[in-house]
């Protein structure tokens, strides 16, 4: 064994643990002052022996506490010693001193009256990963509050404490609970003296709700006996409030929109955790602390990673963000480049379009104009078909008679009266024919030229012959000049009707 030596004062050498070239290790106790924290029991020990019923009990359930601290956890007190005082015999338990302020404190100026989600989740972890512990050593606390659960600010990390009512017996425990205890955040069953693993579960759920609303569900309104029985059979009876609603109403009036926007996005699992913990029948809670633990730690896991993530890729998705930006605004000068060619097209469009209607508007004449303008059109039209067909050929009728009448000054009236009838009629027979014109004609110069002949003295026959070839060319040539005016004629009616046409075409 090596040889022990003091290292310095206060701290005592308990021998080598190894040694080495580069030093040795020494297991080392440190003696000197310690602050822990005490819990004092109501009920005195007058003997301590096992005959004692109470301090048999005690050292029981003390035993128990102490399985708890056989494997540390973080999140629950250490128990450093437990005895009976001195003074009165009231057994006490020695604890570890957590230096924080518990979750009531945490709900009080100045600090805010909520605690935001990303904290409650983490209060959750840690009470759940205590109570977990404990219900693995065969422990109920049976006395979970907000003023038992301490924030310890070396670690960061949320701390169970006070196991004081874990070791009283069941009389013990309904006389205290029936006196002092805090009945905001006791389950119906310990009404009735039972405690559970179930009971700190429901105790549980009473903390996350107060954590999230500001509040506990069923507050109690002074410390009379009447007011601790209503709060305990809201408890029984009641279904607990609308939680978001009460959060809504609590949200601190210094943060922003966007924060208190956040703040009401309460996970749908959570919710649905505290409203199963506070179930009124224990079996319909989840059935001890590891169950609730293993709930929250599936979904605290799955929203870390979420949260992670999003952290993690903020940086990317802000580049990603500022390209996609860049890329829309080009976008939007491209649409607004195409936006404006389109409506000088269309400008340009109407334009033409006004355009051609002024124009089209300019060539239009009114209604009445038109109708006269036809009525003339129609007027000169039947007057040229009428001269054509009918009134051409008496006119030629008569100018050939006159013609002939100079040349037979002899002739009485009886006679050009029926030479005209003669010449009408023949007029009516082939006025549709001009060869037949022609020809009616030439018979009808040849008859008075021989009627000529004969009311004159015989003449030679040169004279004839010249006669003969003087008349002959002069009945053909006027044959000729009435076609050519029919011809005329028919070409003046057809061009007013296309006249007539074009002009209803492009006015109406």
């Amino acid at each position: 064994m090596s040889k022990l030596f003091t290292i310095a004062e206060g701290l005592e050498n308990m021998g080598a643990i190894r040694s080495g070239g580069q030093g040795s290790v020494y297991k080392g106790r440190r003696i000197g002052e310690i602050i822990s924290a005490i819990k004092l029991l109501p009920t005195p020990i007058f003997s301590q022996t096992e005959e004692d019923k109470h301090y048999f009990d005690f050292t029981n359930e003390v035993k128990k506490l102490q399985r708890v601290n056989e494997q540390p956890n973080p999140n629950i007190v250490k128990i450093l010693s437990y005895g009976v005082s001195e003074t009165g015999c009231f057994p006490y338990i020695e604890m570890e001193y957590i230096d924080g302020p518990d979750l009531g404190e945490l709900l009080k100026p100045p600090h805010q009256p909520v605690f935001t989600i990303k904290e409650i989740i983490k209060v959750a972890d840690h009470l759940s990963n205590a109570l977990a512990h404990c219900h693995k050593c065969e422990v109920k606390h049976g006395d979970i509050k907000s003023n038992n659960v301490k924030y310890n600010q070396q670690t960061g990390n949320y701390v169970l404490l006070d196991f004081g009512l874990a070791i009283l017996s069941d009389e013990e425990r309904r006389t205290s609970i029936r006196r002092a205890g805090a009945i905001e955040f006791m389950a119906p069953e310990q009404n009735e003296g039972r405690m559970l693993f179930e009971t700190d579960v429901y105790s549980f759920g009473i903390i996350l709700f107060e954590l999230l609303a500001g509040k506990v569900p069923f507050p109690l309104d002074g410390n009379s006996e009447t007011a601790r029985n209503k709060v305990m059979i809201a408890h029984m009876e009641t279904t607990p409030p609308d939680l978001l609603s009460l959060r809504a109403a609590a949200l601190p009036i210094d943060w922003t929109d966007a924060q208190k926007e956040a703040e009401m996005q309460v996970p749908e699992w959570l919710v649905a955790l505290i409203y199963k913990c506070l179930e009124k029948k224990p079996e319909d809670r989840f059935v001890n602390g590891i169950a609730l633990h293993d709930y929250i730690s599936h979904h605290r896991i799955y929203t870390a990673e979420a949260v992670s993530l999003s952290k993690d890729a903020d940086d990317k998705w802000q580049e990603i963000i500022h390209r996609k930006d860049e890329e829309l605004e080009e976008i939007k000068a491209i649409v607004a480049r195409q936006e404006r060619e389109i409506e000088n097209m269309r400008e340009a469009a109407s334009s033409t379009v006004v355009r051609d209607y002024d124009t089209r508007r300019k060539r239009r004449v009114s209604r009445s104009a038109f109708n006269a303008l036809l009525a003339v059109v129609l007027l000169v039209s039947g007057i040229a078909v009428y001269s054509l067909f009918f009134n051409k050929s008496v006119v030629g009728g008569v100018q050939e008679t006159a013609t002939l009448d100079n040349d037979l000054p002899n002739s009485t009236v009886e006679e050009r009266n029926t030479q005209l009838s003669e010449n009408n009629s023949a007029a009516k027979v082939v006025e549709k024919n001009p060869e037949k014109r022609k020809q009616q004609i030439a018979d009808s110069v040849a008859k008075q030229r021989d009627e000529k002949e004969e009311a004159q003295p015989p003449a030679t026959d040169q004279q004839d012959s010249a006669k003969q070839e003087s008349t002959t060319p002069d009945a053909n040539e006027e044959a000729d000049k009435c076609k050519i005016e029919n011809e005329k004629l028919k070409s003046r009616t057809v061009s007013g009707s296309l006249y007539v046409f074009l002009l209803w075409r492009f006015t109406f």
